[in-house]
């Protein structure tokens, strides 16, 4: 990629994660392409869809969840390692106001760009899940899908109610409190 493509990319990523955290991820693309400098058609060019745009935004975080899934696999509380992952979850998808309706939307779809990075995530999340299981604190018929569910829905249910700071992490524990075997 040019040098001038390159910075263009990287403008419209940082204008991108600002719309999204201030607005939501229905941001105008219009808006983020002005406020980077360049115009619509630029924006396109890197990021044909919105989806695409989300994706390469969210995929900036998904190498710090992978890290901490990788963080937590050897530790010595398999579901209190489950639970804390879950929780990072959960913030990540509060990030970005609709993020996590995008990425329960995601989880039906096979190719877009969003479902590139939920693939990585199901597959740290169910080595976690894994260890839970074997470790007998999870039930066996809990599945890495319906976590990835179940963590998206309370994001959202967090993102609808901002006068409850608290409702995530309440929600978070009672669902835990359904998992364990």
């Amino acid at each position: 990629m040019r040098a001038d493509a390159r910075r263009n990319r990287e403008r419209l990523l940082a204008e991108a994660r600002a719309a999204f955290a201030a607005q939501g991820t229905d941001a105008s693309l219009e808006d983020i392409a002005r406020r980077a400098g360049v115009g619509i058609g630029t924006l396109y060019r890197h990021f044909p869809t919105r989806e695409e745009l989300l994706g390469a935004v969210f995929r900036e975080g998904l190498a710090e969840l992978l890290d901490h899934s990788a963080e937590l696999a050897g530790a010595s509380d398999p579901c209190a390692a489950l639970a804390g992952w879950l929780r990072t979850l959960i913030a990540h998808a509060g990030e970005y106001r609709g993020l996590s309706v995008a990425l329960m939307s995601a989880s039906y779809g096979r190719s877009s760009a969003l479902t590139e990075c939920s693939e990585p995530l199901r597959a740290a999340g169910e080595r976690l899940l894994a260890r839970a299981r074997e470790a007998g604190t999870v039930r066996a018929d809990v599945s890495i899908g319906d976590l990835m569910k179940l963590t998206n829905a309370i994001a959202l249910a967090a993102e609808r109610s901002p006068g409850d700071p608290e409702l995530a992490d309440r929600l978070l524990d009672l669902t835990l409190r359904g998992l364990r075997a």
